[in-house]
């Protein structure tokens, strides 16, 4: 009962806290804390107990719940937990609480009703990376989508209805698509074996023609690369971004986008092997182009959350590189990417958003000299920084190192390019701490440092992104038994039309 425990526990906290907001607005905030705060709990203690798990359930399955919900059509509530569900789920219950604690201040008005959607969209995301019903999954996609749109509309920035409105335009109409694909998979399995089901471990290994396989994986992918985002469909997110608070772009930025990349780990690559081998090409060369192209539009922003928004943009094409290399070496780098990204972001965000609450703009032409006065923020933005342009020692480099050396063994040309990307990652780093930073004070605005709150948010950040580049191993060794199945599967891929060649036995493409 621990999986659907951690998803109704953030379900009727959220109630919860919407009631409680009655009472008074800090009861609204503390209960949305514990929750999150009893959520990490548990799944921490699971992580600590994974290599027992493992042997009481003799599979990379750590834990697994089933309940029959409409049998006649196959609908299943079908929760699972692997290693790499579980690492997303630590994720999540993090930044989570870091999210409840930034908005402490920032949200003063409809109060309840803001965490009651804050816990709504993390119990979607808590849904998203749990189920194992196909249908279920489709249901807490949408979860996800709508609490988001609110957190936008009615307490984002100058334009919050334009980007709320963008952002579920983009993301409905992308899930709409992986809805028809959920339901053509399940009309094809049924119709091959006898058997209806939504249960993704009996669709797994579906016999489809190459023409049904190409589309049903399309419909999959259209959902994933809009979440992740990949260029050119990108461009809901930086408005995104800039209009969201801040509590709503660190959730978008560490947790939402993760969704995307953890559906082509979870559903693209397993379900779809030959389609997604013969894809793989284009989904690289994507990714590159996301690279490059989202570096250049980071360095040109005047806004900082734009900015930041944009390196986004760049750092997901490394997910896209990694994942349709095959190899061992790059989804763990994906899968280290998904973690740094969300720490190092979100960070990022939550700087934003501190000193936006000082000098009320986002505007980096007027920023400048904040060193000065506010010593320890700029101790900690140079933290972030050099963690965006992955500085050895920090856990974006090791993302960003395995990932480049198992696409190397997929395509040199790519490989190359994408290292490109990480020169100009350090351009727009560097950018921002001699805007932000450095340089003479712009204004005249009475800054203070850091408070109290908002340094048990952002150490600990630091703490969690330094032992990740020192230390990467527990990661490692966690999501390692999940990704081996995967590897397997397309260890014997046969590759359609001589596109290139098995990368799995590390030839490159022709």
């Amino acid at each position: 009962m621990i999986l659907p425990v951690l998803i109704i526990m953030l379900m009727a906290g959220g109630i919860v806290a919407w009631i409680g907001a009655r009472i008074n607005t800090n009861v609204s905030r503390w209960i949305s804390l514990i929750a999150l705060l009893a959520n990490f709990i548990i799944t921490f203690l699971l992580w600590m107990e994974q290599e027992y798990l493992m042997d009481l359930s003799n599979s990379a399955w750590l834990a697994k719940y089933n309940l029959p919900w409409i049998p006649g059509f196959g609908i299943s509530f079908n929760l699972a937990l692997d290693g790499l569900s579980l690492l997303m789920l630590l994720l999540t219950f993090l930044l989570g609480m870091f999210a409840v604690l930034t908005s402490w201040k920032e949200i003063q008005y409809r109060v309840g009703f803001f965490h009651f959607n804050l816990l709504w969209v993390l119990a979607g995301i808590t849904g998203v990376f749990l189920t194992m019903d196909l249908f279920l999954f489709y249901f807490f996609w949408e979860v996800m989508l709508i609490p988001m749109y609110f957190l936008i509309a009615i307490w984002g920035h100058e334009n919050r209805r334009y980007a709320a409105y963008k952002f579920f335009i983009f993301t409905q109409a992308s899930g709409l698509l992986m809805f028809l694909a959920i339901l053509g998979l399940y009309y094809i399995h049924g119709n091959l074996t006898g058997t209806f089901t939504f249960d993704y471990f009996q669709l797994i290994g579906t016999k489809f023609s190459a023409e049904a396989e190409r589309w049903l994986m399309l419909g999959f992918l259209a959902a994933f690369i809009v979440k992740l985002p990949v260029v050119p469909f990108h461009s809901w997110l930086p408005d995104a971004h800039s209009e969201a608070p801040t509590a709503g772009s660190v959730i978008l930025a560490g947790l939402l986008l993760k969704t995307g990349a953890y559906g082509l780990l979870r559903f693209i690559v397993p379900l779809f092997p030959g389609a997604a081998h013969e894809i793989a090409p284009w989904a690289m060369s994507l990714g590159v182009f996301g690279i490059l192209y989202g570096a250049l539009l980071a360095f040109s922003q005047t806004d900082l959350k734009r900015l930041v928004a944009y390196t986004s943009v760049s750092h997901m094409g490394f997910i896209m590189l990694g994942v349709f290399a095959f190899n061992e070496w790059a989804t763990q780098g994906v899968v280290m990417q998904m973690i740094t990204h969300g720490i190092s972001t979100g960070a990022l965000f939550i700087l934003a958003g501190s000193i936006y609450e000082r000098i009320h703009t986002r505007d980096i032409g007027q920023m400048g000299g904040f060193w000065k006065k506010m010593p320890f923020m700029g101790t900690i933005g140079l933290v972030f920084a050099m963690a965006s342009l992955g500085l050895p020692g920090l856990g974006n480099f090791i993302a960003e190192f395995l990932t480049l050396i198992g696409s190397w063994k997929a395509t040199h040309k790519l490989t190359i390019l994408a290292a490109v990307g990480l020169v100009a990652g350090t351009i727009y780093s560097l950018r921002i701490m001699q805007r932000v930073f450095y340089g003479t004070q712009e204004n005249t605005h009475q800054l203070s440092d850091l408070s109290f709150r908002e340094k048990l948010i952002l150490v600990p950040l630091v703490l969690i992104i330094v032992w990740l580049g020192l230390y990467p191993q527990p990661i490692l060794d966690t999501v390692r038994p999940s990704l081996d199945p995967i590897q397997a599967n397309h260890s014997t891929t046969v590759v359609p039309d001589n596109l290139y060649v098995d990368i799995m036995k590390g030839d490159t493409y022709e």
